[in-house]
């Protein structure tokens, strides 16, 4: 198998030999382990003054960014930030990527239209809204849905290039979610539903993140049908071995390494940490192993590196 079949297979919660799949859903310690700049951190404010060498230059830069991460860690997937994002050069990366890898690599994109979190300049106004306006949010969501399944139809005449959608509005704090379930089932539910069936329908995958404590949402969150749920955040109170206990059958699940302890705990404390993932994960199919955010900035790459030799080592399906 390739890693791509690898990855869907997993996704599918269908059996596989070898290792079980892994990713990050972003990787920013490019610069310090293969020497380049994380795309996404990249500026392009000159783009449209670049002669059509210098474009596709960038162009080689980032896909190479994305290959050299993901064969350093055998990675089975690639998160990919369309920089600059317009639809062209969107494709033109992707192109790039594909054309360097053939069909080695699952592909992937940002790809969500729920509300997440509101930030600090607008929380207050937010929360007035979905007690005063309750109408006007969910014409709003809807905009937004529709948005983006005609961005999915658009992209489906490319679908050689992009397998799936990673949707990465986050719902919850380490305590609870923002939105109550009663508030999830009115602004996010049927909207969430909807996006999964609609990137279902025009075929590809789609992977639902959100850091944070899911368990009171966890039901409706399963409900709309992504194919997999990634972040299972530890530090947020997520139990992997329960979620797999409760919906392993219905949902493939990524994620569940304490990124807390790979910053801050001993290195006695992350190997056991990432053991007692693996174990959890792996037990039946259709597990993703990876941090359960990303390998963020500030992160020690030693960190990383020992995580990944210890799946390598041992994340092997026997």
């Amino acid at each position: 198998m390739t890693e791509r079949e690898r990855f869907i297979k997993t996704l599918r919660r269908e059996p596989i030999e070898g290792h079980c799949p892994t990713f990050e859903l972003v990787f920013y310690l490019t610069l310090e382990a293969i020497g380049k700049i994380h795309p996404s951190q990249q500026r392009f404010d000159q783009w449209k003054q670049m002669s059509k060498t210098e474009q596709q230059l960038h162009m080689e830069y980032m896909a190479d960014s994305y290959i050299e991460v993901a064969e350093k860690y055998h990675h089975s997937a690639i998160f990919v930030h369309p920089n600059p994002g317009d639809f062209e050069n969107t494709l033109r990366l992707l192109s790039c990527i594909r054309e360097k890898t053939g069909d080695k690599y699952f592909l992937m994109m940002h790809g969500d239209c729920t509300f997440e979190i509101p930030n600090g300049d607008n929380m207050l106004a937010f929360s007035e809204r979905m007690y005063e306006d309750e109408e006007g949010l969910k014409k709003e969501a809807q905009r937004r849905l529709d948005d983006k399944l005609r961005y999915a139809e658009k992209m489906a005449v490319y679908k050689d290039l992009l397998d799936g959608f990673a949707l990465c509005s986050d719902y919850c704090f380490n305590v609870n979610p923002f939105f109550s379930p009663s508030m999830f089932e009115t602004y996010i539910t049927p909207y969430l539903a909807a996006l999964c069936k609609g990137y279902r329908d025009a075929g590809f995958y789609s992977i639902k993140h959100t850091d944070g404590n899911i368990m009171p949402i966890l039901d409706q969150m399963v409900q709309c049908k992504p194919d997999a749920l990634h972040s299972l955040d530890p530090q947020g109170g997520v139990d992997l071995a329960r979620v797999k206990k409760m919906y392993g059958d219905k949902v493939a699940l990524c994620g569940n390494v304490n990124c807390g302890l790979l910053q801050t705990g001993t290195e006695t404390e992350v190997v056991a940490d990432v053991r007692r993932c693996l174990r959890d994960g792996m037990d039946g199919w259709g597990f993703v192993f990876c941090t359960s955010n990303c390998a963020y900035t500030g992160l020690p790459l030693e960190r990383y590196e020992l995580m990944n030799k210890i799946w390598w080592e041992e994340g092997i399906y026997r």
